[in-house]
């Protein structure tokens, strides 16, 4: 395919910083962020990619929700298909929930759009980075189903017993792309009203 014929990718960066101090300054994380997926969106030229200018940086923002003003105007922009690959510095910039993500990328495939971690290797426009984002969500269906047995296994234990349970849902998460895994958490006993009044009262 000639330079003329290849077909152009429209690509948008997408920066985040959980905590919003050190954004005054001249050249802050968002800004190392930004180049850095400018940088690498012009070395995939030759491959018809072009960086989209506006900006999607949400400063002072948790990757525990995807409720952030900068994300929601890129997923807006992608389901009126005017991106092509979604580039970030690192995935997790884009979210540090292993179920948001896997909701992200199913968003981008209905909309047939590619991601892009600059400095973990991660590219959905290749072959190979499309065989790892296949692995983690393979990941992701075992893990749902894994904790979905454990949790009726306790159930039906508890049942038994005539204790009842606490309806709260477990969350999954990963830090690194390479080294995924749930992380369960552990919800402690409160004392009884009871127990409390007594103390009170002694």
């Amino acid at each position: 395919m000639t330079p003329a014929s290849r077909k152009l990718l429209r690509c948008a960066v997408y920066t985040r910083v959980s905590d919003d101090q050190g954004l005054e300054q001249e050249f802050n994380s968002l800004d190392n962020q930004r180049e850095a997926g400018e940088a690498y969106i012009k070395s995939q030229a030759h491959e018809g990619w072009r960086y989209v200018p506006t900006r999607y940086e949400d400063g002072g923002f948790s990757a525990g929700s995807l409720e952030r003003p900068a994300l929601q105007k890129l997923l807006c922009d992608i389901r009126e298909r005017r991106i092509d690959v979604v580039v970030v510095y690192k995935v997790d910039r884009l979210t540090r929930s292993l179920s948001d993500f896997v909701k992200l990328v199913e968003l981008f495939d209905a909309h047939e759009v590619s991601f892009v971690s600059v400095t973990q290797a991660f590219n959905t426009t290749t072959s190979m980075g499309r065989l790892t984002l296949n692995v983690l969500l393979s990941f992701a269906q075992y893990e749902r189903e894994v904790t979905g047995e454990r949790i009726r296994d306790k159930i039906a234990a508890s049942k038994k017993k005539g204790i009842g349970l606490s309806k709260a849902s477990p969350k999954l998460g990963f830090g690194w792309i390479s080294c995924c895994r749930a992380r369960s958490t552990a919800r402690a006993k409160l004392p009884s009203a009871k127990i409390a009044a007594n103390a009170r009262s002694g």
